[in-house]
């Protein structure tokens, strides 16, 4: 990952540097190896997450397709 210091400004050249790391998900890495996380955990959270993005998906669809359900 490359940042360019332009006019030796290094304050604006690491918030760049900042905002590509956030978009890359560089933090978010960082701090999931902080700790050791068995495989069984990994797995589990994985699975949640995939559950959350299939709910996700399914709202916006019915969303969009008008159809309306309480829950």
């Amino acid at each position: 990952m490359q940042v360019v210091v332009r006019d030796n400004n290094v304050d604006q050249a690491l918030r760049a540097l900042k905002k590509k790391m956030q978009r890359e998900g560089i933090y978010r890495e960082m701090k999931m190896r902080r700790f050791y996380e068995k495989p069984s955990e990994k797995r589990a959270r994985e699975q949640a997450a995939a559950v959350r993005r299939s709910r996700k998906l399914d709202r916006k669809r019915e969303e969009r397709d008008g159809i309306v359900q309480n829950r």
